[in-house]
């Protein structure tokens, strides 16, 4: 059985709760043959401590010879973070790779107060790999960066 991260509670479907969003943007990029990039997000203590994935986009359905899990490691800063300890699909962590756009996602509840870095790499075949680093205090903080090839702007609001 798979559990939800939604609730249902009184008849109301209640949101988990969230200290603030995160929004990414995918450029389109202009190639004779584009892949979606695999791209993950974690947030870690700004002056060094445990890192936390908030997010891994990839090919999740990939079977085979080669599973798409296979080439998480080409996200190299992630993967040395937190990745390579994860017991991939991770629910509420990993997800299909997006096609470019921009995308929100929550930044989860129960992170202490205190001064963060907000990182999110990218990796596409045929590409580059791009890493951008937002830092941000919980609470009431904000911050913003942009990619300059395979990640656009990177925003984070915490509540």
């Amino acid at each position: 059985m798979r559990l939800s991260s939604f609730a249902l509670i009184g008849g109301v479907v209640a949101a988990p709760a969230t200290a603030g969003t995160i929004s990414i943007t995918i450029p389109r990029i202009a190639v004779a043959e584009y892949h979606r990039p695999y791209v993950a997000g974690w947030i870690e203590p700004a002056g060094g401590g445990a890192a936390r994935s908030l997010f891994a986009w990839y090919d999740i359905k990939k079977g085979g010879a080669e599973p798409g899990h296979k080439w998480l490691a080409d996200l190299r800063s992630w993967w040395r973070k937190s990745g390579r300890s994860l017991k991939l699909p991770v629910d509420g962590v990993s997800g299909a790779t997006k096609a470019p756009g921009t995308y929100t996602i929550p930044l989860p509840a129960g992170i202490a107060p205190g001064n963060y870095v907000l990182n999110v790499e990218a990796a596409r075949e045929g590409g580059g790999r791009e890493l951008v680093s937002v830092p941000i205090t919980v609470p009431n903080g904000s911050g913003r960066a942009s990619g300059k090839t395979e990640l656009g702007a990177v925003t984070v609001a915490a509540k």
